[in-house]
C-alpha cells in the first residue's frame, strides 16, 4: 500500500474517533453531567491521535505540508457529513 493511501486510510479512522469524540455525546450521554461526556471524549480523542500522528508522518514522506493539510479536510467532510444526515 502507498504512503499517501495509509495515510488516508489511517486519517479517515482517526477522523471517525475524532467526529465521535467531538459529537457523540451528544447524542450518547445527553443525560450525563458534562464532566462525564468531557473525559469520555477525551478518552476517545487520545485514539484519534494515537492514529492521526503517525498518519501526517507517514503522508509528510510523499506529501507537502499544504497537501497534508488538505487531505485531513477533505477526509473530515466525508465522514462528517454522513455522521450528521
Amino acid at each position: 500500500m502507498s504512503p499517501v493511501m495509509k495515510t488516508t486510510v489511517l486519517l479517515v479512522l482517526s477522523n471517525c474517533f475524532m467526529t465521535f469524540a467531538w459529537y457523540g455525546h451528544l447524542r450518547n450521554l445527553s443525560d450525563r453531567k458534562w464532566i462525564v461526556a468531557a473525559l469520555a471524549s477525551w478518552d476517545i480523542a487520545l485514539f484519534e491521535y494515537l492514529i492521526q500522528v503517525p498518519a501526517n508522518r507517514i503522508g509528510h514522506t510523499r506529501l507537502s505540508l499544504p497537501q497534508l493539510k488538505i487531505l485531513p479536510e477533505a477526509v473530515s467532510l466525508s465522514v462528517f457529513v454522513p455522521f450528521a444526515w
